[in-house]
């Protein structure tokens, strides 16, 4: 069990304010700490108070690509304490601790059926909002959550679990789908390119499998962050890693590449890096562009390309418990991940941050104190 304690349950008498602060995306590269209406509730809806947020690599993109319009505030990292319920909800009350899904999807339509959640239109509509149009909320003090996401997507929290291990039941329900996707198994070798906190997610979630997991990265720092989750096979991305995961698979490559990491030319490596008949995720490539690579690698060498992408409500459960239970035996105790903490006031500090990794600095999170 972690040395960290749970956080209490707020009181259920908490005075909820008329105005709280949040970051507020204006424009591209323009997000500015602000005053805004804490945001009001509906039938079958609840208001969150945030604890900890974290900061996702698509916040990120968003804010520097000028995707979505202006103005947002974005986080879907969350977790907090439920502080009020809308009319006919009956499963939460105030003081109850919970996270919050953004997405959820309708479970009815044609990709639901198929399990290729992500691309029902339900699940696209952003379903917590801190105002303006939803985006998440998380970086702020309150979020709404809205009805479809009370039903399916708001999870009560054991109150020995922390609000830092609770805000990774997202990410971690996101890298645990690729994985299933995957099915790895035991005799199989998979390259891990990028050792950052989604890639560690990656790494230990293909180890749990009994496969053998080697990890690239170009920082020696997250690979000592990366081996205190057993991931023991660290490569110098600088260095060779095609003929280092060749050596490691007597001449074969490995059987499975996964990239960590949002670049294209990182394609190439792991088409390279894997046997013939091997697989390529690609977990990072969130952004349309064009991207080379070798037709004839698929076709006659069989190799697959593939992506995965955001969270399955398939696997909800499955990845919950992994979160709890490996809070509780320290097995999977994902707080150590977080390399800086920072208030919400200090929100643009944080973002800058993560938008400029250092070699010591994994997860950044903003939390609500």
């Amino acid at each position: 069990m972690p040395s960290a304690v749970a956080e209490p349950k707020q009181s259920l008498t908490e005075t909820i304010p008329a105005t709280m602060q949040a970051a507020v995306y204006r424009a591209v590269n323009d997000v500015r700490v602000e005053t805004v209406p804490v945001p009001e509730i509906g039938p079958g809806e609840v208001l969150l108070r945030i604890d900890t947020c974290g900061i996702c690599g698509t916040d990120l993109k968003k804010i520097h690509t000028g995707s979505h319009s202006a103005p947002r505030i974005f986080g879907h990292e969350m977790a907090g304490t439920v502080v009020a319920v809308g009319q006919g909800v009956t499963t939460f009350t105030p003081g109850d601790r919970a996270m919050a899904f953004h997405h959820i999807p309708c479970g009815e339509c044609y990709f639901c059926r198929k399990q290729t959640f992500a691309q029902c239109e339900t699940y696209k509509r952003v379903g917590t909002t801190a105002g303006f149009t939803p985006a998440g909320g998380g970086f702020a003090e309150y979020i709404r959550v809205m009805d479809w996401i009370v039903a399916k997507g708001l999870i009560r929290l054991p109150d020995d679990i922390s609000f830092e291990q609770a805000a990774w039941i997202e990410p971690v329900n996101t890298c645990y789908k690729a994985i299933d996707l995957l099915h790895l198994q035991q005799d199989e070798t998979v390259l891990v390119i990028g050792q950052g906190p989604i890639g560690i997610l990656l790494a230990a979630l293909a180890k749990r499998t009994g496969a053998t997991v080697l990890t690239s990265d170009l920082y020696p720092e997250r690979h000592a962050v990366a081996a205190t989750y057993g991931l023991d096979h660290p490569l110098d991305a600088s260095s060779d890693v095609v003929t280092a995961c060749k050596a490691a698979t007597e001449g074969r490559g490995a059987d499975v590449a996964l990239l960590a990491v949002g670049a294209n030319s990182l394609i190439t490596i792991a088409m390279n890096a894997i046997r013939p008949g091997g697989r390529v995720c690609l977990f990072a490539q969130t952004q349309h562009g064009e991207a080379p690579f070798d037709p004839a690698a698929v076709c006659m060498d069989e190799k697959t390309l593939m992506g995965s992408y955001s969270s399955s409500i398939a696997i909800q459960d499955e990845a919950i418990d992994l979160v709890f239970q490996g809070y509780r035996d320290g097995s999977f105790d994902l707080t150590r991940l977080i390399s800086h903490r920072f208030p919400l006031s200090e929100s643009i500090a944080a973002i800058d941050l993560a938008s400029n990794p250092q070699p010591d600095s994994m997860k950044i999170v903003i939390q609500n104190r």
